[in-house]
């Protein structure tokens, strides 16, 4: 027997399969547990396809020698070629158990893991490999696409940190592949590094000149680094390469409007708008598309859908596969989460900060769900004190931050971010929360499935356009925004000290640059020939809007001297300077939010028009509710005519500043706790129709 199994393995090994298979079975068929033959056998039949029958034959030989890490390892390649990965995993591991430093066993481990999606596991075999053979092309490889995979499930997990560690290790396994430097940049960006990601993105762009995603994507990140002419030219590029990267146009719109360049601003909103009808596929972003001039309450309704479907249908489906059960809880305290990237150095936080100290301990308990970075300042110190559990989530993926928010037993989740910069809204797409909230961080709705309720109030969404908003509507009866009352103000500086003449009547407006459109900006003019000594107070939001803004008012025929730029300061100094003002002049079709009340709170009017839009109905709804409907027009030629004889006729400016003298006592805008109770009433009423078995709908708190 011995010299047939001799004369078998002579034949296999050169190559003479047929006759070698043949002596392999006439030794197998006289001594049936040669453990040698068999595995021989086994290995033959894997050179020649058939894998099954190759697993089957070393499996027989490994029972006859399970300590053999060859036999293990053979049976592994086995059936891995048949498909039975998990299998060939175990006959690896078992291996490796016997013969722990043998690298081939990790590399074939790696490869199964690899195949198995187990991505961390491969890299970290692969890695074994390299360590005594670093200059193993294949291995490197094979490691750098482990780690680009783990790297791509981890940033679609919202993993971002490790995703980023995944990125940086490939690139140093592939300094020329683009892709890996522009996923390492997407990264970075989640992560609020925006200067790494651009030399990432740069880096990528040296690979692949071309790729117009790549120009887009350094656009943004150049935008967040304050480099607005930079990002245009990105944007352009991008739109060279390709003329259909709808959502660079949108950028490059929205960043003009930034820097006040309306050259092709009507032409642009024109082709934009086309767009959200016809192409529901585009990805125009519904913040941007707020403050394009013409958009209508039902556009902007089709902008947020398209975005939702975009966006979050694959996070959506997730959710209806976990299916988060919600426990009716017949008593005991609401636990209500607020979500935001916001707690910070932030117009949040002068907005809402009150309201969370004064929430009825008795009734409600009170969670801040946080995910951006902790600047230490007093303001954060402030909400961190404020709320009653304060959570960073920073850490956790998209999946592990619903699973906390769960498992807290929340009742009610309010999103204060909504479709803005760091939003992280796909955590509600997995449904963490039995009534989900949509409120202050995005003036619109959200058009997703996954909210329930949109806080608004009558006047900003009044019943006529009720169809315009998917989510159910709940309405306080003052207005929706709350307010601060220990908001920081410094000391009133000279009109010397902000480069303001002291006999002019100053009319200030300092909203961002991107609400200043050419209609408002045109009656700013006009008020500025009309009103002999006047100047225009404007915040200096960069220096390209300065330097647009200066050359428009010449073509206007107004010398640029008499545009007064405010350069950006802490807050309590903002607030304290707005007292040097004599008018606000609000913008359209963005109004002041925020700002609004800012300057009310100093006692400085602010003049509005009302549009159609949520956003463009903000200011309204604040001057009403601080008493001031007066200072409320319907139409841009009202505006107009007020805001002149408010600056040429004493009297009537001095009756509404007498009036506004008591603004801090005597109106709903500032009782914070009168706010306070009305929001706590909407949520109970959200929670008694969750209670009864009923669905969601509009209401109103009296």
């Amino acid at each position: 027997m011995n010299q047939l199994y001799q004369s078998a393995y002579a034949l296999h090994r050169e190559g003479k399969l047929p006759q070698a298979e043949a002596l392999y079975r006439q030794l197998l068929s006289g001594e049936p547990r040669h453990a040698n033959a068999l595995h021989l056998l086994g290995v033959l039949c894997h050179q020649t396809g058939r894998h099954q029958e190759a697993a089957e034959l070393i499996g027989s030989a490994i029972e006859l020698h399970p300590n053999n890490s060859d036999f293990l390892n053979n049976h592994g390649l086995a059936l891995r070629a048949a498909g039975r990965l998990i299998e060939a995993a175990d006959s690896y591991q078992r291996a490796l158990r016997l013969a722990p430093k043998d690298l081939s066993l990790h590399n074939n481990l790696g490869n199964v893991h690899q195949e198995l999606g187990r991505f961390e596991e491969a890299a970290g075999c692969y890695r074994r490999v390299l360590h005594v053979f670093p200059k193993d092309t294949d291995v490197r490889n094979a490691l750098c696409h482990a780690l680009a995979s783990l790297g791509n499930q981890c940033h679609d997990a919202g993993r971002y940190l490790q995703a980023e560690a995944c990125y940086e290790e490939a690139v140093q396994c592939n300094l020329r592949d683009a892709a890996l430097h522009y996923n390492l940049g997407n990264a970075q960006r989640a992560l609020g590094k925006p200067a790494k990601a651009a030399a990432s993105y740069q880096q990528a762009l040296k690979l692949t000149p071309d790729d117009a995603d790549i120009h887009n994507n350094l656009g943004n990140v150049l935008r967040e680094l304050g480099r607005l002419d930079e990002a245009i030219a990105c944007y352009e590029t991008a739109l060279c390469l390709n003329s259909e990267l709808y959502h660079a146009k949108v950028h490059l719109l929205h960043q003009r409007q930034h820097i006040c360049d309306w050259n092709l601003l009507d032409k642009s909103v024109e082709e934009i708008r086309q767009w959200v009808i016809a192409k529901p596929e585009a990805q125009i972003s519904p913040f941007a598309f707020l403050s394009m001039p013409g958009t209508t309450a039902a556009e902007q309704l089709a902008c947020a859908s398209h975005w939702t479907k975009n966006r979050y249908q694959q996070v959506i489906n997730q959710g209806e596969a976990i299916a988060f059960s919600h426990a009716h809880k017949p008593s005991g305290k609401i636990r209500v989460g607020y979500l935001s990237g916001d707690f910070r150095l932030h117009p949040l936080a002068f907005l809402i900060t009150e309201l969370i100290e004064l929430h009825d301990r008795k009734q409600f308990e009170v969670f801040a769900y946080s995910y951006s970075a902790d600047e230490k300042t007093e303001e954060r110190k402030r909400l961190q004190k404020a709320f009653d559990h304060f959570v960073d989530i920073r850490p956790l993926s998209l999946l592990d931050a619903a699973k906390k928010i769960h498992a807290d037993q929340i009742d009610i989740l309010v999103d204060l971010t909504g479709f803005t910069q760091t939003s992280r809204t796909d955590i509600l797409a997995l449904r963490p929360t039995p009534i989900q909230v949509n409120w202050l961080g995005f003036p619109g709705t959200m058009a997703a499935p996954f909210f329930d309720y949109l806080i608004s109030d009558d006047f900003i969404t009044p019943p006529e356009q009720t169809q315009h908003y998917t989510e159910k509507l709940a309405l306080l009866p003052d207005c929706y925004q709350p307010n601060d009352r220990k908001r920081p103000v410094g000391k009133m500086p000279t009109r010397k000290d902000c480069g303001l003449p002291d006999g002019a009547f100053v009319f200030c407006c300092f909203n961002q640059s991107f609400k200043i459109m050419p209609t408002v900006f045109e009656i700013w003019m006009r008020l500025l020939n009309k009103v002999p000594d006047s100047v225009l107070w404007l915040l200096d939001c960069n220096q390209w809007a300065r330097a647009n803004l200066c050359r428009e008012a010449e073509a206007r025929g107004v010398d640029a001297t008499r545009l007064i730029f405010a350069p950006r300061v802490p807050i309590a100094d903002h607030l304290a300077r707005h007292q040097l003002a004599n008018l606000f002049l609000d913008t359209l079709p963005y109004n002041a939010h925020t700002t609004t009340s800012d300057a009310l709170w100093m006692g400085l009017p602010v003049l509005t028009c009302a549009g159609d839009t949520f956003a463009s109905r903000v200011a309204a709804s604040i001057l009403k509710a601080a008493n001031l409907p007066e200072l409320v027009t319907d139409s841009l030629g009202q505006y107009e005519t007020l805001a002149l004889a408010l600056a040429t006729e004493p009297v009537k400016l001095s009756a509404i500043k007498d009036k506004m003298s008591k603004l801090r006592e005597a109106s709903a805008l500032f009782d914070t706790p009168r706010f306070v109770s009305n929001l706590e009433k909407a949520y109970q009423m959200m929670i008694q129709r969750r209670q009864a078995g009923l669905p969601a709908e509009s209401f109103k708190v009296n």
